[in-house]
């Protein structure tokens, strides 16, 4: 399931890294979508339980060559309207729903694919469409990401009127040649211009991603990098280390070439990361998890995160999207065909599910909150009676023997060396029959 990048050896082989849940999407399965539709039938069983909204754009000017999401290149005005107008209908076949009538969302997220991709009309009548049916006016967090070569300042003054309060620019790395040879429809100035506009409009957070490791990337070049991300000031800043997934650009190219990717290695990519970390900490960050610094700020929050990562609820909608409601996991379809003819005969395009037992929940939120560096023993013998210290020794000595972990009373608490590769080291809590399991 997972590739050996622990060691310091380990090569950038094709193959999944970054876990974003649990179990493993490959045992989510068509027979099990009745679990979804009870879940969405049944009263909401606890009003503490926040609610958030995923909104899949899946539109991009060019597929960057390590992307594996769900995105198309090839579509016209008329095609991202018909899209639209299936988005709108299905989030409004979700709002009558027993368990969603009446909630209101905590967050919601625009992600993609290119969200920005949308003219500013396109995302109005969105909105306008959704609004009909559901409202996020008082959701505490509208976060929506960007490419920086599709905004225009009036476009920026379109999303911050929409409620977004925090904007994600996808910059990935300010050399241009590393940007084109990685497939990146933008390039450098556009970010600058972008990133000034957004300031100027006023958002409340502003994050910038940027990726270690990308090909043809340099230590001088990553270092460069990361001075001219220090000298935009963003409010946060969130670093991936470069993978390989199998339904990329990058795999094809390799396997075609008999030859092994052009990525940095593992070690590598860690070094960067680490260089960055301490390059933003000595500027006044703070690490907030494996992939993200942030100012210490009053707006200094992640309620996505953090609601996603402790079990709330979140409906994905378009195609492809995943969602989790009352302890079951589903997916959309994935085909573009399939998921508009689902909604255009009123029928939610649900996929796939899996319905999860209180363990699987347990483990879920464990390796989740893991990413965040630590984990209180309180808050699970609290939410699930369960003692995770004793439940899961094997895989704390585990960590703590190869230099990754440290454990004091009641908290396990990741070192910067198991923090850099947290993906790596999390199946070590998974249950034995999905430590072999494909995860996509």
């Amino acid at each position: 399931m997972q590739l050996d990048v622990i060691s310091d050896e380990s090569k950038t082989e094709i193959g999944s890294y970054f876990i974003s849940n649990y179990p493993p999407f490959s045992v989510w399965l068509p027979q099990h979508t009745p679990a979804a539709h009870a879940a969405l039938d049944a009263p909401l069983a606890s009003t503490d339980t926040p609610l958030g909204l995923y909104v899949h754009i899946p539109f991009c000017r060019k597929r960057c060559k390590f992307c594996y999401f769900r995105v198309y290149t090839d579509k016209n005005s008329k095609d991202v309207d018909l899209y639209l107008n299936a988005l709108a209908g299905e989030i409004a076949l979700y709002a009558d729903r027993t368990n969603l009538r009446d909630r209101a969302f905590d967050f919601v997220y625009f992600g993609g694919g290119t969200p920005s991709f949308l003219s500013s009309e396109q995302l109005q009548r969105l909105v306008d469409r959704v609004a009909e049916h559901w409202s996020w006016d008082r959701a505490g967090e509208v976060t929506f990401e960007c490419e920086p070569g599709t905004l225009k300042k009036s476009k920026l003054e379109t999303i911050k009127s929409i409620g977004v309060t925090r904007l994600s620019l996808g910059v990935e790395h300010f050399d241009d040649d590393i940007l084109e040879h990685n497939g990146r429809a933008h390039k450098s100035p556009e970010i600058f211009r972008a990133y000034d506009w957004a300031r100027d409009v006023g958002f409340d957070q502003i994050n910038i991603d940027l990726i270690a490791g990308m090909i043809g990337d340099t230590e001088d070049g990553w270092k460069r990098t990361v001075d001219k991300a220090l000298e935009l000031d963003p409010d946060c800043v969130t670093i991936y280390q470069m993978e390989i997934p199998f339904n990329t650009v990058v795999a094809r190219e390799s396997q075609d070439a008999g030859a092994p990717t052009r990525v940095a290695d593992w070690a590598t990519k860690r070094a960067w990361v680490e260089y960055a970390f301490r390059q933003f900490e000595s500027a006044g960050y703070v690490v907030s998890s494996a992939y993200t610094l942030v100012k210490p700020t009053d707006r200094s929050h992640f309620i996505y995160r953090d609601a996603n990562w402790r079990g709330g609820d979140m409906i994905g909608t378009g195609v492809a999207s995943f969602s989790h409601l009352s302890g079951v996991h589903f997916q959309n379809k994935d085909r573009w065909e399939d998921y508009i003819a689902a909604v255009d005969n009123s029928r939610l395009p649900i996929a796939r599910a899996l319905p999860l037992t209180e363990r699987q929940r347990m483990i879920r939120e464990l390796i989740l909150l893991l990413k965040l560096g630590r984990i209180d023993a309180g808050y699970f013998r609290d939410k699930f009676n369960m003692d995770v210290a004793r439940e899961f020794a094997g895989a704390i000595a585990t960590l703590a023997d190869g230099g990754f972990a440290e454990t004091t009373d009641d908290r396990v608490t990741l070192t910067r060396a198991g923090l850099l590769r947290v993906d790596a080291l999390l199946p070590y809590f998974f249950d034995p029959e999905y430590r072999d399991v494909r995860y996509t």
